[in-house]
């Protein structure tokens, strides 16, 4: 995010990264909640949903609560970005989380 704001001479303060990213953490947490992702967080299924939901709300968000606009470059950039990072927090987490013999 930060640098698509630099690219765009928008700047790179913190709240103004944070303006950018707030829908979608909103929209990740909403999705988390509602699919329950702490069950079963490394299923396939749920890192899908997770991902569509935090996109489709995220860019929704983006739009109507936010007011900023949503053009497609936007959009690919924001769906392949966020599946990236949430398909890496959970490599990670699931990494960390196992235990070594």
């Amino acid at each position: 995010m930060a640098i698509g704001r630099r690219n765009h001479d928008e700047g790179t303060t913190f709240l103004n990264i944070l303006g950018v990213a707030a829908p979608f953490l909103i929209a990740l947490g909403v999705s988390w909640f509602t699919l329950r992702t702490w069950r079963e967080p490394f299923n396939r299924a749920s890192f899908v949903a997770t991902w569509v939901i935090t996109v489709v709300a995220g860019l929704f968000l983006r739009k109507i609560v936010f007011d900023r606009g949503i053009a497609t470059s936007f959009i690919i950039v924001a769906t392949i970005t966020l599946g990236v990072l949430i398909g890496l927090g959970r490599l990670l987490t699931r990494r960390l989380t196992v235990k070594t013999s």
